[in-house]
């Protein structure tokens, strides 16, 4: 005796319907690891920053004195936590401000100051030495975090 099996349309529409459900939770579910794949990490970004001299004479004698913080840009990833290790080659002391983080502090030479924060809005911020604002005063000594 054989058996056979009827099917209706209602039940070839479930049928249909349960594999369209299946195949929609399997690309959601591949959707998320891949997003989850492309976030910036959680863990602690940690740069290390120099107070640099650069000097030069002129052709008519003149000395010319410029400071920079080196690297002079660095990129985070919003939301990351961050810590700036500066640390103090040339110049005595560089007092520094970044303004739209509200973050300031000094560096001096031979010594290295420690900054901690959290990249929590995306933009370019200025660190600016409040000692060298000029080139009258071997300026201006500026570097730029990047928040992605």
């Amino acid at each position: 005796m054989s058996n056979i099996f009827v099917v209706s349309k209602k039940q070839l529409r479930l049928i249909y319907l349960l594999l369209l459900l299946i195949v929609f939770t399997a690309v959601c579910l591949r959707w998320n690891q891949s997003r989850a794949a492309m976030t910036a990490p959680k863990e602690m970004q940690v740069f290390q920053l120099v107070t640099g001299e650069f000097k030069t004479t002129t052709s008519d004698g003149k000395e010319l004195e410029v400071y920079r913080w080196d690297p002079a840009s660095i990129v985070v990833h919003k939301g990351a936590s961050v810590e700036l290790r500066i640390a103090g080659v040339n110049g005595g002391s560089h007092p520094f401000i970044i303004q739209e983080l509200g973050i300031k502090g000094e560096v001096n030479k031979g010594q290295t100051t420690v900054v901690h924060f959290t990249a929590d809005r995306r933009g370019t911020f200025a660190i600016e030495c409040l000692t060298h604002t000029s080139l009258a005063n071997g300026g201006p000594m500026v570097g730029y975090i990047t928040v992605l």
